[in-house]
């Protein structure tokens, strides 16, 4: 078998399972319970807390609200910002996660202006259009760190240099263990995170506010999570959750050095093995494992299935709309028309992704493609 669909989801790691385990069987009260049971519970959410607390530089100057997943924490920045607040204009862009997307079309029925700014050619956003775009009324800017399609990257702290009054929301989800989550260098109010994308467990999300972050809770209930998500927390996900994100801060150096060498030495090899391959996003503004790219001639669907076949795992974008057939909005934004859109893959690598797997897997890819040019 041979993984490349890390963007969508990573495997447990032993050492964060290992960590887990204990609070299935043995501290396993409720967090919420007085007794010392339900303390020692409570007492290993404080301590995942601040542990992540300590990776992203919020000691002390802000909040982590553990929920069920990214897009539950997405939905809780934007919609628990926009309860909280008089403004009623948010700005986005057109390549974010449907995350983010649908909760901003669905503030529309509530009298809300979205502006949703362009990306250029290359997936990045044009800071002067953010500029124009910020006004008064501007609740909330929220702004993905690294595209989980395309992996290009946007200059988070020139964007907060720019969002004058406006809270800035950071989806980080494909970031962690690859970019800088420092949220007060970045100047970032409010950051989304998830433990699926850093082999941790599936499941378990939060979201980073700083104490002036004035929120309105989603869920309603009891008065867990400081009284912003209600219902009883998922102790070993949280406990997974924090040893994951440390572990991938302390390894991020090399995991990303690793992960350069074999994503120039894979562009190389389509280069060599299959004709008209085109990248999509910013050939170095990019999460180091991440490849999307065009294949002219065929269908990325058929392409997919028959890399299964092979027990070669990829995709052809987002996890979260796979099941849709319209072309992904993502490379629409980049001008691509929809003929090149469905003609796109992405291979997405992990920590433990080799060499000899790539090889492997552009070997294969380039007899897939051949045949299905000659049909």
């Amino acid at each position: 078998m041979i993984y490349l669909d890390h963007a969508a989801a990573t495997p447990v790691r032993k050492e964060v399972l290992d960590e887990m385990m204990p609070y299935f069987s043995t501290f396993f009260g409720n967090p919420s319970s007085v007794h010392t049971l339900g303390e020692e519970s409570k007492a290993a959410i404080e301590e995942a807390s601040e542990d992540i607390k300590k990776v992203i530089n919020a000691a002390g100057n802000g909040k982590i609200i553990f929920t069920s997943s990214g897009t539950e924490s997405i939905n809780l920045a934007i919609l628990g910002v926009a309860r909280a607040t008089k403004k009623r204009h948010i700005i986005t862009t057109k390549i974010e996660h449907p995350a983010v997307l649908q909760t901003c079309e669905y503030l529309k029925s509530f009298g809300f202006k979205i502006t949703y700014l362009d990306v250029d050619e290359f997936g990045q956003i044009d800071l002067e259009d953010l500029e124009k775009a910020v006004r008064k009324s501007t609740a909330l800017i929220s702004i993905h760190h690294a595209n989980s399609e395309i992996g290009v990257i946007q200059n988070i702290r020139e964007i907060a240099r720019r969002k004058q009054n406006a809270l800035l929301h950071v989806d980080a989800c494909q970031a962690a263990g690859l970019l800088d989550l420092n949220v007060k260098k970045l100047g970032i109010d409010l950051l989304t995170l998830n433990a699926g994308k850093i082999y941790g467990p599936k499941g378990v999300g939060l979201l980073y506010a700083h104490y002036d972050v004035l929120l309105k809770p989603v869920i309603h209930g009891g008065s867990q999570e400081l009284g912003l998500r209600a219902g009883t927390e998922n102790v070993p996900a949280i406990v997974g959750f924090a040893r994951a994100l440390v572990l991938a801060e302390e390894e991020r150096e090399s995991t990303v050095n690793k992960l350069e060498h074999l994503q120039e030495f894979t562009l190389k090899l389509l280069a060599k093995k299959i004709p008209n391959v085109r990248l999509n996003g910013h050939p170095t503004e990019r999460l180091p494992n991440n490849l999307n790219f065009q294949i002219d001639g065929v269908d990325a669907d058929k392409v997919l299935n028959y890399l299964s076949e092979s027990k070669i795992y990829a995709s052809a974008g987002s996890a979260c709309k796979s099941n849709k057939q319209e072309p992904s909005h993502v490379l629409k934004a980049l001008g691509l028309d929809d003929e090149d859109a469905r003609s796109s893959i992405r291979l997405s690598m992990g920590k433990d992704t080799t060499k000899d797997d790539m090889k492997e897997a552009i070997d294969v890819l380039a007899k897939i493609v051949a045949t299905l040019r000659k049909l």
